[in-house]
C-alpha cells in the first residue's frame, strides 16, 4: 500500500502542470478581441473633441468646394390626425429625416467593424436651420426617451432623423363643398442661410412615404406631390421644399347627413297638396315645422364651416330646399285665399239666382194682371222692310260664329273635373312642384359633379 500512496503527488503535479499552461493561453486570446464600443468612444471624443470640431461653422460644399452645403430631405407620414375646414387646418405625424455630407467627421472604420457613430445630442454637430413656414402648433416627442438620433457614417454622412408633430394652415377653397377636393402643403424653408451657403434637395428615389393603413373620417388621400419653392427678398434667396398633400372629401357622410333628409324635408312639405283645403290646422303645422326644420338644418350646416364670401355648393342646395319648403306653406295660403273667393263667388250666385227667381215671380205676377185687365196692348208693326230681313241675318250668322263652342284641349278638359280653384291650385302644385324639384336636381348634380376642381 505504501508505494501506490507515494506514485499519487507525481499526477497531481503533472495534471497542475498542465492547468498553468492553459491558462496563459485563454488570457492572451482574450487579449486579441477588440472592443469596438471603445474605439466608438475613442473615434467620437478625436473627431468631436474640444477644439476639432465647430458645430457653428457650415460644412463645405460638393467635393470640398466652396460652394453650398447640401441637404437631402424625406419625410414619413405617419398619421393625419384632423382636418378642420373652419380652421383651415390639418395635423400630421411625421418622421422627418435630413442628409448632408460633412467631411470633418470621417473617420476610420476598422475594416467595416464600425458600421456609423449614434449620437443623441444635436448641439454636438452642425445643424441645418430648417423651419416649417406655415406651422401653427407643433413638438417633438419625448416618451419613453426624445425621439431623435443623428448617425456619422465613416466618409463624413450625417443622418438626423426626428419624430414630431404639426398643425399645419391649409387655405381652402370650399365653392365646391362637400363635393370639393383640398391640397394642403407642407413647407420647409431655410431661416438664415441662403442659396449661396445650404440648398435643400430631396432625396432621391422616393422622397415622402405614407404610412399604409392611413385612415381619415373624412377624406381621403389621393396623392402627394414634391416640389421647391425657394423664396427671394431682399437679403437673398432662400432654399423651400414643399409637399401638396390632395385630399377628396368623402361624400357618402354628406349624403346621408345632409343631403337624403332635405330631400325628406322638402316630399314632407308636398304632403299639404293632398290634405283637404278646409284642413286648415293641419296644414299650417305641417308647413311651419318643415320650414322651422329645414331652416334648423342650414344653420347646423353652416355653423361647421368658416363664414366665407362666396356661394358653396351646400349653400345652393340647402337655398333651394328651403324655397320649395317655403313655397309649399305659400302655396296654402294661395289655396285658402282662392277657398275663400270661390265661397264668395258661390254665394253671389246663390243671390243672383235668388234675385232672378224673384223677377220672374214678378214679372209673372204683373202678366197675370195685365191678361185680366188690360185692354191695350202695345201694336209692334206688321210690315217689315226687305233691308231689315238681311241685316237680321248678319246678325244671326255673327252670333252662331260667336257661339260656336271652343275647342278644350286635354289640360282644359282635365282641370275641368275641378270646379273650384283652391283644388286646381292643389292639383297643380302636386305636379309642378316635383317636377321643378326633379330638374333642379338634374342641374345641380350634372353642374358639380361633372365639374373640375380648379383652385383659384
Amino acid at each position: 500500500m505504501a508505494p501506490r500512496a507515494a506514485q499519487a503527488p507525481p499526477l497531481q503535479a503533472l495534471l497542475l502542470l498542465l492547468l498553468l499552461l492553459a491558462l496563459p493561453q485563454a488570457s492572451r486570446g482574450n487579449q486579441g478581441k477588440v472592443n469596438f464600443r471603445e474605439k466608438e468612444k475613442q473615434v467620437l471624443d478625436q473627431i468631436l473633441g474640444p477644439g476639432r470640431y465647430d458645430a457653428r461653422i457650415r460644412p463645405s460644399g460638393v467635393n470640398g468646394t466652396d460652394g453650398p452645403a447640401i441637404v437631402r430631405v424625406n419625410l414619413f407620414v405617419r398619421s393625419i390626425a384632423t382636418i378642420s375646414d373652419i380652421k383651415m387646418e390639418y395635423s400630421v405625424q411625421l418622421t422627418f429625416r435630413e442628409q448632408w455630407l460633412d467631411e470633418r467627421l470621417k473617420f476610420n472604420d476598422f475594416g467595416g467593424k464600425i458600421k456609423y457613430l449614434t449620437l443623441t445630442d444635436a448641439n454636438r454637430v452642425w445643424m441645418p436651420d430648417l423651419f416649417f413656414s406655415n406651422e401653427k402648433e407643433g413638438h417633438f416627442h419625448n416618451i419613453i426617451m426624445p425621439n431623435v438620433y443623428i448617425r456619422i457614417f465613416p466618409y463624413g454622412s450625417v443622418l438626423y432623423s426626428i419624430r414630431i408633430s404639426l398643425t399645419l394652415s391649409c387655405p381652402m377653397n370650399l365653392k365646391l363643398y362637400p363635393l370639393d377636393r383640398q391640397v394642403c402643403s407642407l413647407r420647409m424653408a431655410s431661416y438664415g442661410w441662403t442659396t449661396d451657403d445650404l440648398v435643400f434637395l430631396w432625396k432621391d428615389g422616393d422622397p415622402v412615404q405614407v404610412v399604409k393603413n392611413l385612415h381619415l373620417p373624412r377624406f381621403t388621400l389621393e396623392k402627394f406631390l414634391t416640389d421647391y419653392c425657394n423664396s427671394k427678398t431682399n437679403t437673398g434667396e432662400y432654399s423651400c421644399l414643399k409637399v401638396d398633400l390632395l385630399f377628396k372629401r368623402e361624400f357618402s357622410y354628406y349624403l346621408i347627413q345632409i343631403y337624403i333628409p332635405c330631400c325628406m324635408l322638402v316630399i314632407v312639405s308636398w304632403v299639404s297638396f293632398w290634405l283637404d283645403q278646409n284642413a286648415i290646422p293641419a296644414r299650417v303645422s305641417l308647413g311651419v315645422t318643415t320650414l322651422l326644420t329645414m331652416a334648423t338644418q342650414t344653420s347646423g350646416i353652416n355653423a361647421s364651416l368658416p363664414p366665407v364670401s362666396y356661394t358653396k355648393a351646400i349653400d345652393v342646395w340647402t337655398g333651394v330646399c328651403l324655397t320649395f319648403v317655403f313655397g309649399a306653406l305659400l302655396e296654402f295660403a294661395l289655396v285658402n285665399y282662392a277657398s275663400r273667393s270661390d265661397m264668395h263667388r258661390e254665394n253671389m250666385k246663390k243671390q243672383r239666382r235668388q234675385c232672378e227667381m224673384e223677377h220672374a215671380a214678378s214679372l209673372e205676377a204683373s202678366a197675370d194682371l195685365l191678361e185680366d185687365g188690360a185692354t191695350t196692348f202695345a201694336m209692334k208693326p206688321l210690315v217689315r222692310h226687305p233691308g231689315d230681313a238681311l241685316a237680321l241675318d248678319a246678325k244671326a250668322r255673327q252670333c252662331e260664329i260667336h257661339m260656336q263652342p271652343k275647342r278644350d284641349n286635354c289640360c282644359r278638359t282635365w282641370l275641368s273635373k275641378f270646379p273650384t280653384r283652391s283644388k286646381r291650385i292643389d292639383v297643380i302644385s302636386r305636379i309642378t312642384f316635383p317636377l321643378v324639384f326633379a330638374l333642379f336636381n338634374l342641374v345641380y348634380w350634372s353642374t358639380y359633379l361633372f365639374r373640375d376642381d380648379e383652385r383659384e
